[in-house]
């Protein structure tokens, strides 16, 4: 199976002690393509740095809604520089998040609306966080509709709301929550989607999946992913493997 890991954060300081031996595991585990999120502007040139190490991991330039309060006109021309290289393929992770609102949602309101115009003026994708604030998030993506392509990362919202990213042309990814005992509905809304509008991630360190639970997460892991989400289908994972890594290949265009 080829398997491509969607999000991942290999750049965080737990990987600090053995990233490039993780990085160069991936081919051999499957993982034949990643892509490494950006949160800060402050990153960009480490991210830029992992993917021309790796030939197959590419990148993200953007700023995390945590972030938000640091959004400005120097982030934004670092953003625009970034996507100049060929081996930043989208826009990320942006988005609001109203859980932990590390940011005013005014300025998470305004950085992630700006990025989006940045996403559809240079015509990449973008990486979108979501976390309790769908409402406000559909709303600024219904405004741009059939201008921003991107995917829903690490889902965790209604049916209601995955079949409308799917109608705005979005993808919609799953990642270790698929996995956890008490995602059922997840499950189930992972079933009741499009095949062809699916991709699978880690989000890692974060969000291991089950029966590895309290570790550290892994891209490698991924496979754990896709394994609960063909089961949650009923299909062969071989089948959804092959089906993820041709959403991705296409909506970043590798």
């Amino acid at each position: 199976m080829e398997l491509f890991e969607t999000h991942m954060h290999l750049l965080d300081e737990r990987f600090d002690d053995d990233r490039d031996a993780v990085a160069a595991a991936l081919p051999a585990a499957g993982v034949t393509r990643a892509l490494e999120a950006c949160c800060t502007a402050a990153d960009l040139d480490r991210v830029i740095a992992l993917c021309e190490a790796w030939p197959h991991i590419w990148g993200s330039a953007g700023v995390h809604p945590h972030s938000a309060a640091a959004w400005d006109a120097a982030a934004a021309d670092a953003v625009v520089r970034a996507l100049a290289h060929p081996r930043i393929v989208a826009v990320g992770e942006v988005g609001l998040d109203y859980h932990y609102d590390f940011a005013p949602r005014a300025a998470q309101q305004n950085a992630f609306a700006d990025q989006l115009d940045i996403a559809a003026a240079h015509g990449v994708p973008v990486l979108i966080h979501d976390r309790e604030a769908h409402g406000d998030c559909l709303a600024l993506l219904r405004a741009r509709r059939g201008r921003v392509a991107g995917v829903m990362h690490c889902f965790s919202g209604s049916y209601e709301t995955a079949r409308e990213c799917v109608d705005l042309g979005l993808y919609v990814a799953f990642g270790g929550a698929l996995t956890f005992k008490n995602a059922a509905t997840r499950r189930e809304i992972a079933a009741r989607l499009p095949l062809e509008r699916l991709l699978i991630e880690t989000d890692c360190p974060y969000m291991t999946p089950e029966p590895l639970r309290g570790q550290r997460n892994d891209p490698r892991l991924v496979r754990l992913v896709v394994e609960a989400l063909a089961a949650a289908r009923g299909e062969e994972v071989e089948r959804v493997a092959a089906a993820t890594t041709c959403n991705a290949r296409a909506l970043f265009a590798l």
